[in-house]
């Protein structure tokens, strides 16, 4: 399968109107630029953004069923009721489970979980926990991550006279669970400004309502809150929702909350994941290097590990399950990887065309732990939603994981065909799904035909999104420092995209260590290095003095540095001929 060029899209802001935001907010024309882009256009906003505030964030009885909730929680604690926390096997559901234990324990409840197993049980709440639950004489479940489309458990909870209060922020189904409450941002009554929350900020905003209503002092409350915005931060980068709004304010606090910490599990997991102490972590290092690894618990072995890592009191336990932890990340890479070069090696023997827009892989055997993952990287490659799932012939059925992109919606296609599915659901760009393994084939069509409806020739194709065009001599240090404050970057806050017009080739394209290529562009009497990591290939492409446009990233340079070079530098996102000196005939 051939990879289509990248189509670049390069803003043009109005100069004067531009000029005068700039101005107005106290930022330079790069920084004004972007912001412009991302339609952030007045100096007010502008300043909220750079200084997100925790007194910014919203009242947690905006949301629904949020007073019911916490009524009976504190009801649960006054009579010494056995409660249940049903979570989640990510990292999202996990921190939720840590959260509210620690919570509910300080507030004197009767508390315990249960995280099930992503092989034996699935996502999602069953039956059988809740029949052992009562067995166990547990009064309250209180789900965390999931639960919002578990009607039927929950009413088999009902009948067996366990109350249920349902804490999630996946999308719901028409009809809501009849739990005591139901506190999701995303149910359609919920007037909770903040709809992109995650499952582990839904369980913090219950704990602060809760503590609220215990009338816990503010100092009290706040001091407890404030340490568990730690968790928030990590669950929140992790589980890949918008860092935007209330999401940012809580991530930028969380984050550098880590500087600092006494949970002996954080202080391990941070330390096995070469996070140095006392550093406040990027959020691109809890996206790649801290959530892999509280991810593979659950993908590869008991996220329990999880749990147990964060809230045990015991350094050397903490420091053994950071160890488990890095183990199995490092198998879950390998595992990985098996699967992904396997569906690459069928892809180039095959010609994939723009009819087949939506992408389905399926084989006996795949690990559950890691198709998602190989979901996304395919989905990232291709340009195209795509499904990978494993087969298994002994009991006939396949489970699967979907990544989309960010203008398909993932669950409204799989709705579209319900009748193939013994299980389903997710968001916009990331869905799971059980179905018998016979029907694959179906799938793989109808899935095809939907996309194939839905996306054209263009949507099939890289695309690079630039937010700003800049000159090499624009980036000084101030105005580097000054874009680089737009962090935390994730999910509707990426690394701004700079795009470099006109820029000469100093010198001839060099090759380091046989795959990174390393281009010093020369523009205005400023010349600067840029690094292409895996881009070896396009050295042959360009030579001394040829003009280019190139598509760039900022990110931080410890290793220059620390040896009294500048503190940042250019990372290149792809690299093309002059546009403008083609169109003059150059």
């Amino acid at each position: 399968m051939s990879l289509k060029p990248a189509r670049w899209l390069i803003p043009d802001p109005p100069g004067t109107e531009l000029a005068a935001f700039a101005r107005a907010a106290g930022i330079g024309m790069p920084t004004a630029r972007i912001f412009w882009k991302r339609e952030i256009r007045d100096a007010d906003a502008a300043h909220h953004f750079l200084h997100p505030n925790l007194d910014d964030l919203h009242n947690p009885f905006e949301l629904a069923d949020m007073d019911l909730a916490c009524q009976r929680l504190a009801l649960a604690i006054q009579a010494r009721e056995k409660v249940l926390l049903y979570g989640d096997y990510d990292v999202d559901g996990t921190s939720a489970i840590v959260i509210l234990h620690t919570a509910l324990r300080l507030a004197g409840a009767d508390i315990h979980y249960h995280v099930p197993h992503r092989i034996r049980e699935g996502y999602g709440m069953r039956s059988d926990v809740v029949e052992q639950a009562k067995a166990d004489g547990v009064q309250l479940i209180v789900s965390v991550d999931c639960g919002i489309r578990a009607g039927a458990v929950v009413e088999h909870a009902r009948t067996l006279g366990i109350d249920v209060i349902v804490t999630d922020h996946h999308l719901p189904e028409s009809e809501l669970p009849r739990a005591v409450a139901v506190v999701n941002p995303n149910r359609l009554d919920c007037k909770y400004p903040a709809k992109n929350l995650c499952g582990a900020a839904v369980a913090w905003k219950l704990a602060e309502g809760l503590l609220t209503t215990l009338e816990w002092p503010e100092s009290r409350r706040r001091k407890l809150l404030t340490s568990l915005l730690k968790l928030v931060a990590i669950a929140t980068v992790a589980d890949v929702v918008p860092l935007t709004g209330e999401n940012r304010i809580l991530v930028k606090h969380g984050l550098e909350g880590l500087r600092e910490n006494t949970n002996v599990g954080l202080k391990a997991i941070l330390k096995v994941a070469g996070i140095p102490e006392g550093a406040a972590p990027s959020a691109r290092q809890i996206g790649f290097q801290i959530g892999p690894r509280l991810n593979a618990a659950g993908r590869m072995d008991d996220a329990r590990d999880v749990i147990e890592l964060f809230l045990t009191q015991d350094g050397n336990r903490a420091a053994a399950l950071a160890e488990k932890l890095d183990a199995l990340n490092k198998e879950r890479q390998e595992t990985e990887a098996a699967i992904r070069e396997q569906i690459l090696a069928e892809c180039a023997k095959v010609i994939i065309t723009d009819a087949e827009a939506g992408l389905v892989f399926s084989a006996p055997g795949w690990h559950q732990g890691v198709i998602g993952i190989v979901a996304g990287r395919l989905a990232e490659r291709y340009c195209r939603p795509v499904f990978v799932l494993s087969e298994d012939p002994e009991t006939g059925e396949a489970h699967g994981s979907g990544r989309g992109t960010a203008i398909f919606h993932l669950l409204e296609a799989m709705e579209s065909m319900p009748e193939l599915f013994t299980r389903f659901g997710g968001h916009r760009q990331a869905a799971g799904c059980k179905m018998p393994a016979s029907r694959v084939p179906e799938f793989r069509a109808r899935f095809a035909a939907y996309a194939a409806e839905r996306l054209g020739p263009e949507d099939l194709r890289p695309i690079h999104d630039c937010d700003a065009a800049v000159t090499l001599d624009e980036l000084t240090d101030e105005t580097v420092a000054e874009i680089l404050a737009l962090a935390p970057f994730g999910n509707a806050n990426p690394v701004p995209l700079l795009a470099l017009r006109d820029v000469q080739v100093a010198r001839a394209p060099e090759i380091k260590n046989e795959k990174h290529l390393f281009l010093h562009l020369r523009h205005n009497g400023q010349t600067r290095l840029a690094k292409g990591w895996s881009m070896a290939s396009l050295a042959n492409a360009y030579r001394a003095n040829d003009v280019i446009d190139a598509a760039v990233l900022l990110e931080e340079d410890a290793y220059s540095k620390a040896r009294g070079g500048s503190f940042w530098g250019l990372v290149l996102k792809d690299i093309r001929p002059s546009e403008s000196a083609a169109r003059a005939g150059f």
